[in-house]
């Protein structure tokens, strides 16, 4: 089975390595074509073009930064597929764009199904992502293999396209939450004189504790942003969620408040660091 990795990023140059070394034929492609060169010496074919990326393949995988990007390289690429291939669309898009995405697919006769991943730069890279799908399910179990090689296990959200899309989002708002919440109780340590690596002790071993609140809080007391989840990547993601939520919500008012939050962040210079720089919006 030959896959081609359109975008690699983070997660897209982790994905790749973890396919080749579980017996794919991989061919990458990105707009910046350097940063996929180094591809190569992993033992995938760099592509100058995303249609020459295509061809050929069995399985594409669309991993960009968002919907308008993954519809502008499409634009370049469908006419170039195979009759018979599958697009597995794995960006962070929502349910409303990946169906436009859906659609574009529809009109040129393409094979799809929407599979968003849970997971950031080490998981991607190990194998251990949580892939999210939905869409035909016969399509579904002929790229089981993918799945199986780059994730520790595959949740399957229906037959409808955006389901899984959506289920990306509900995962992610979770993930913004706690970080945000631990960034506020390290920074509320900070303003009442108390030691903030308490909090993190407080917290380690009890039933509230998860390692991502510990990982992230070690980041953000040290002020290592080093990026394995990009912040302007989650920012990206929570205006997707405030979007798609009911105006005048709870639910859409507190995103919109994180998504202030992280717009701070950003704003501020610290979009390509990790997530755990949203520490410096309460600081």
């Amino acid at each position: 089975m030959r896959v081609a990795v359109l975008g690699t990023g983070t997660m897209g140059t982790g994905i790749a390595r973890t396919l080749l070394r579980s017996g794919f034929g991989v061919t990458a492609w990105n707009r910046t074509v350097e940063r996929a060169r180094p591809l190569a010496s992993d033992g995938a074919t760099v592509a100058e073009t995303s249609a020459e990326a295509v061809a050929g393949a069995d399985v594409v995988l669309t991993i960009l930064f968002d919907a308008d990007a993954t519809l502008a390289v499409a634009s370049e690429f469908v006419d170039a597929l195979p009759k018979d291939a599958i697009w597995m669309q794995s960006a962070t898009v929502g349910p409303e764009r990946v169906r436009a995405i859906a659609e574009l697919a529809a009109q040129h006769d393409v094979a799809f199904i929407d599979a968003p991943v849970v997971g950031t730069k080490q998981p991607a890279e190990n194998g251990t992502l949580v892939p999210l799908v939905s869409g035909d399910a016969a399509l579904i179990e002929k790229v089981r293999p993918i799945l199986d090689a780059i994730g520790s296990k595959t949740v399957v959200a229906g037959a409808r396209i955006g389901d899984a899309s959506s289920l990306k989002l509900a995962c992610n708002a979770w993930v913004a939450s706690l970080l945000a919440g631990v960034a506020q109780s390290l920074a509320m340590c900070e303003q009442f004189g108390v030691d903030p690596k308490l909090f993190l002790q407080a917290m380690d071993g009890g039933a509230s504790n998860a390692p991502f609140l510990q990982v992230k809080g070690a980041m953000m007391l040290a002020g290592d942003f080093t990026p394995s989840f990009g912040l302007d990547a989650l920012y990206k993601d929570l205006r997707l969620m405030h979007e798609a939520g009911t105006p005048g919500s709870p639910a859409t008012e507190l995103l919109a408040s994180m998504r202030d939050i992280f717009g701070t962040a950003s704003a501020a210079g610290h979009g390509a660091d990790d997530v755990a720089a949203v520490y410096t919006a309460f600081r």
